[in-house]
């Protein structure tokens, strides 16, 4: 009997130091913030206008970019100047008040199709504007290769925008194919025409 009381004098004491009408489960947890996403400028041969996008998780744990026209390749009838596309992208990151957001990881996803004797290359890099701290992912890749590809970029040091800002976050990617020794036509994209090869952002959240 005596356990049966005590527990129930723990469950009332908890019960009347919560304000009225909130939820148990809300004092274990804040609530997480609302950050919204938008694309304000692109430029380079990989994303003419109109052709890259950006979508915030509904969770707001990260975003996720989305190219339509993202392809690098050499060999065959490929042009010399389709051996190295490029985009730069600037998203405008829009934080509430009492919150500041870092890029804590982010995950590349493409497909190649990489003759034998050919390489690629897959160079991102991103910074906050005003910011001089650049994260940078080099990638390669070799022939035979066919398929989808992925690569993970974890941000050595996390780098937090001001608190309650909106914020311009600055992301350039480069893809680059070299037909080596092979014949034939190699290619490298970051399309994600099946919707499920986006470029991940995952944020790291804290209060101010």
């Amino acid at each position: 009997m005596k356990n049966r009381n005590r527990v129930l004098t723990a469950v009332l004491t908890t019960a009347l130091a919560l304000p009225l009408g909130t939820p148990a489960h809300a004092a274990a947890k804040a609530a997480t913030p609302a950050i919204t996403v938008e694309v304000i400028a692109a430029n380079g041969s990989g994303c003419a206008p109109g052709t890259a996008s950006v979508v915030g998780n509904a969770d707001s744990t990260g975003f996720r970019v989305r190219y339509r026209d993202f392809l690098a390749e050499a060999g065959g009838g490929a042009s010399i100047v389709d051996r190295r596309k490029n985009c730069q992208l600037s998203v405008l990151v829009m934080i509430p008040d009492g919150w500041t957001v870092a890029i804590a990881s982010a995950n590349y996803r493409g497909r190649a199709n990489l003759q034998s004797g050919a390489t690629a290359l897959q160079r991102t890099s991103y910074y906050w504007q005003g910011s001089s701290a650049t994260q940078r992912k080099d990638a390669t890749f070799a022939g035979p290769w066919s398929g989808l590809w992925t690569t993970w970029d974890v941000a050595p040091v996390l780098t937090y925008t001001d608190c309650g800002s909106q914020s311009v976050l600055n992301l350039n990617t480069e893809l680059r194919v070299d037909a080596g020794t092979s014949t034939g036509t190699s290619s490298m994209s970051m399309s994600s025409t099946d919707g499920d090869v986006d470029t991940l952002f995952n944020f790291s959240l804290a209060t101010c």
